[in-house]
C-alpha cells in the first residue's frame, strides 16, 4: 500500500479528479502498476495497473490508495468493474473515495457484492490524501 500512495504523488495535478496510484501483486512480485493520468488525462490508476499486469492480474491483489471508483463517466466501464472482469481476487484501499465527482461512489459495494475479499487499510489514508489536499 505504500507503494502505491507514493505512486499517487506522480499525478499530474487536476482540479476534476483525484490522485491515485495502484499496484497489483501476484505470487508474491508486482505486475503492474499505475497512476491516475499516467498515460493520458482519462487514465485511473487501476486500469493502468491492469494494462500492464495483463493475465497475471487473475487471482492477484490490487492495493489502490483510493476506494476503485464504481461510477465514471469518462470511460465505459469503472475500476471496480474492471478489477472484477480481470479476476482480482483481493483489492485493498487506504482511502474510501470521497463523492467530490460522483455521488454515492460504492466501488467497495460492487467488489463485495461480486465476491472479491476488500480491505480497507486506514493506516495509509494519510499518505493517500496527501496528493489530494487540494480536493479534500
Amino acid at each position: 500500500m505504500a507503494r502505491a500512495c507514493d505512486l499517487a504523488r506522480r499525478c499530474p495535478p487536476s482540479q476534476t479528479a483525484f490522485s491515485v496510484g495502484a499496484v497489483i501483486v501476484a505470487g508474491g512480485r508486482v505486475v503492474g502498476e499505475g497512476w491516475s493520468r499516467a498515460e493520458g488525462p482519462h487514465d485511473h490508476a487501476e486500469e493502468v495497473a491492469l494494462r500492464q499486469a495483463g493475465p497475471a492480474a487473475k487471482g492477484a491483489v490490487a492495493y489502490s490508495s483510493m476506494e476503485p471508483c464504481a461510477r465514471r463517466s469518462s470511460r465505459p466501464k469503472p475500476c471496480a468493474v474492471l478489477l472484477w472482469e480481470a479476476g482480482v481476487a483481493r483489492v485493498a484501499y487506504a482511502l474510501p473515495e470521497p463523492a467530490n465527482f460522483v455521488e454515492a461512489p460504492g466501488g467497495d459495494a460492487f467488489l463485495r457484492g461480486n465476491r472479491v475479499v476488500v480491505t480497507v487499510m486506514p493506516e495509509f489514508s494519510a499518505a493517500a490524501e496527501r496528493p489530494n489536499s487540494h480536493l479534500l
